[in-house]
C-alpha cells in the first residue's frame, strides 16, 4: 500500500530473524556482523478481525487485507554517520522508509556474539539514536549555511526557516531526536519537509529470551524507562519463538497460541503497532465480489480515500455512503443499518474514520 517500516538495529540483535518471521522470508541469519547488506523487503498483512466478520455477512469471492511493507536494513555500528561499517548504506536505506522498528537485544547467549562485547539494550538504543542524530545535525547545519546569505535579503519566509533550523540544531546538539522538539504549527510543517531521520516515528522491539524471563530483569526495566522518556511504544518479543510460530500452519498456530493463553502472536501485535505509529486508519469496502481493507492517513477526505480504489472514482466523486462497522456487525445486515437510520450520506468534506464501511457513488 506504499507504507514502509524499516527494521533497524545493531548486528546480531535478531532483526533478520524477526523479519523472516514477519514475512515468511529468507533473509540470511548468521552469527557475524553485516550479514545483511542489501535490504530485504516483504509485504505483511495487517491483522484485522473486522474482515472475518464482514466475510460472514457478505460471503465474498475474495477478501483482501491492507498491508505494510517491511524493510530489513543492514546492521549499524558506532561511527555510521561518518561512514563506519555500512553506515552510508544504512542511512540511505532508512531515509526512504516512513517509520522505524528498532530491535534491541535483551537476551544473553554466549553462543551469539554481541558487536560491542556485552548485552546492553539501552546502550544499543543510544548508539543508533546518536548516529541518526549526528546525521540529522550535519544535514541541518548544511541547510543553515545555505540560508545564511539568502535570509539576510529580508524574506520573512527564509527568516522563519532559519529560525526553525537553528532551534532544531540546538535541540539535536543535546542528543535528542527531532521528533521530541515542540514547535509551532508553521515550523512543525517546515520540519516535516526536511526528511530528518529522527523525525520518523519509532517502535522499539525488545528481543527477549524464549521463556520471556527477561521481562522482570533490571536490564529490561532500564530499557523500559529509556523508551518511556522517548515517548514511543516498546514491544517485547522472542524473535526465535515467533519465527517458530510463523512456520506453523494457520490452524496449528492458533491452537499453539491458545495453549499459551494468547489471542494473537507478538508479530501480529508488532504489525498492528507499526501500522498505528504511522498514524494510519482503515476503511472497509464490502460486497459479494470482495471484502477489502484500505489504508489512508488520519485526516483523509472522502474523495482522496476513493482515489485509493481508483482514480476515476476520485475524479467523479458524488458522495460516500457510510456505515460504522460496529453498527453493521451488531445489526447483522445493511438493510438493518438503513432501517435504524444509521447509514449516512457524506460529501467531499467528510473525513474518513477508522472502521468506516464505505460505498462511493461517482459519475464517469
Amino acid at each position: 500500500m506504499g507504507f514502509q517500516c524499516g527494521i533497524v538495529g545493531l548486528p546480531n540483535v535478531g532483526k533478520s530473524t524477526l523479519f523472516n518471521a514477519l514475512t515468511s522470508g529468507n533473509a540470511q541469519v548468521a552469527n557475524f556482523p553485516f550479514c545483511t547488506i542489501e535490504p530485504h523487503v516483504g509485504m505483511v498483512p495487517v491483522p484485522d478481525e473486522r474482515l472475518k466478520r464482514l466475510e460472514n455477512l457478505y460471503h465474498p469471492k475474495k477478501t483482501t487485507p491492507t498491508f505494510v511493507e517491511i524493510v530489513d536494513i543492514a546492521g549499524l555500528v558506532r561511527g555510521a554517520s561518518s561512514g563506519e561499517g555500512l553506515g552510508n548504506q544504512f542511512l540511505g536505506h532508512i531515509r526512504s522508509v516512513d517509520a522505524i522498528i528498532q530491535v534491541v537485544r535483551v537476551f544473553d547467549d554466549p553462543d551469539i556474539i554481541h558487536v560491542h562485547g556485552a548485552v546492553d539494550p539501552v546502550s544499543d538504543l543510544e548508539v543508533i539514536e546518536t548516529e541518526l542524530v549526528l546525521a540529522d545535525l550535519g544535514s541541518v547545519e548544511a541547510r543553515l549555511q545555505k540560508l545564511e546569505k539568502t535570509a539576510k535579503a529580508g524574506s520573512k519566509e527564509l527568516s522563519l526557516q532559519k529560525e526553525c533550523l537553528q532551534q532544531i540544531k540546538n535541540h539535536l546538539e543535546t542528543g535528542k531526536p527531532a521528533r521530541l522538539l515542540d514547535l509551532g504549527p508553521e515550523q512543525a510543517e517546515y520540519r516535516n519537509t526536511l526528511g530528518l531521520l529522527t523525525q520518523k516515528p519509532v517502535l522499539y522491539v525488545a528481543n527477549v529470551s524464549d521463556d520471556m524471563s527477561d521481562l522482570g530483569s533490571d536490564v529490561f526495566n532500564r530499557l523500559l524507562k529509556a523508551v518511556e522518556s522517548r515517548n514511543a511504544p516498546l514491544l517485547p518479543v522472542s524473535a526465535r519463538i515467533e519465527s517458530e510460530i510463523s512456520a506453523l500452519p494457520p490452524e496449528e498456530r492458533r491452537l499453539f497460541l491458545e495453549e499459551l493463553g494468547m489471542k494473537e502472536s507478538g508479530l501480529e501485535r508488532l504489525v498492528r503497532m507499526g501500522y498505528s505509529i504511522l498514524d494510519l486508519v482503515t476503511f472497509l469496502t464490502a460486497g459479494e465480489d470482495e471484502v477489502r481493507a484500505w489504508t489512508v492517513p488520519q485526516g483523509t477526505l472522502a474523495p482522496k480515500a476513493a482515489g485509493k480504489i481508483h482514480s476515476d472514482i476520485e475524479r467523479g466523486f458524488i458522495r460516500a455512503e457510510v456505515m460504522k462497522f460496529d453498527d453493521l456487525d451488531r445489526l447483522g445486515s445493511e438493510k438493518a443499518v438503513k432501517e435504524k437510520g444509521l447509514l449516512r450520506l457524506e460529501g467531499k468534506e467528510y473525513t474518513i474514520q477508522d472502521g468506516d464501511v464505505v460505498y462511493f457513488r461517482f459519475h464517469v
